[in-house]
């Protein structure tokens, strides 16, 4: 059952960030984008598609660069009852996703969920991402790298770790690669995005701003926990395989067709 607090209003847009060459993930990458990677039979794009309008969501943006044709032929233009919109990435051979969700900051104006592309996920985890301002976090395992968050007790985000590298005397948790955001706190995001744009910072992660905002007081994120054992981020070779692992065949998909 799909819920969210009362009084909120459910997040209907997602934005997916889907322009990298994904040149870890060669040679799969090297004729299609790595959302187009299969997954025991299912790619990524498919499987997000499925989840996300299974959860409402109305508006799906896009930003593409490598092979951008292939995603816009996988997707056309809306898929019942979903509409889709595309942003291409003209640099996304030099640039970082700090500069892809640059491109998305005029085009969206609502509250809205940010997805990477690689991940794969059980559909029942999106459902309290749907709430604004909310951040997708893992406990650390041993095989994860990257960035971290350290949180209250109350499961806000108190900083982030860029190199992950958290506190000794403090838990972190592994970021997953997606957040929701109100339209105040897309603003904050989308004004400090510009202000590294303009001064070339555009090989960042976005987390970059992120960071610097919750640090500043700017930006509040509440954690919603994901499960070890039900979601993997695919960036290479050995991802794959322990994501086909994870997610066998029709394992996690929903009968409502792409």
């Amino acid at each position: 059952m799909n819920t969210v607090a009362s009084g909120t209003r459910r997040i209907t847009t997602a934005l997916l960030l889907a322009a990298g060459t994904g040149s870890r993930l060669q040679p799969l990458t090297n004729d299609a984008p790595k959302c187009l990677t299969d997954v025991s039979g299912t790619t990524i794009l498919e499987r997000l598609v499925r989840i996300l309008r299974s959860h409402g969501i109305k508006r799906l943006v896009v930003v593409v660069g490598h092979l951008d044709l292939c995603i816009r032929k996988a997707l056309h233009t809306s898929i019942d009852g979903l509409v889709i919109e595309f942003i291409l990435s003209p640099r996304y051979r030099t640039t970082n996703n700090i500069y892809s969700l640059w491109m998305a900051r005029n085009t969206i104006q609502e509250s809205f969920v940010l997805i990477e592309s690689d991940l794969v996920f059980d559909s029942g985890l999106l459902d309290e991402m749907l709430e604004p301002d909310r951040i997708a976090v893992s406990h650390t395992l041993p095989w994860m790298n990257g960035t971290t968050v350290t949180l209250d007790s109350r499961r806000r985000v108190t900083g982030f770790q860029l190199g992950g590298d958290s506190p000794m005397e403090q838990a972190s948790y592994k970021t997953v690669n997606m957040y929701s955001f109100s339209p105040a706190a897309w603003r904050r995001v989308a004004r400090r995005l510009e202000r590294h744009v303009s001064i070339g910072r555009v090989g960042e992660y976005y987390e970059t701003v992120f960071a610097e905002l919750v640090a500043e007081g700017g930006l509040m994120f509440q954690a919603a926990f994901f499960d070890n054992d039900h979601w993997y981020e695919v960036d290479t070779l050995e991802d794959l395989h322990q994501a086909e692992r994870l997610f066998p065949p029709h394992h996690g998909l929903l009968d409502t067709p792409a």
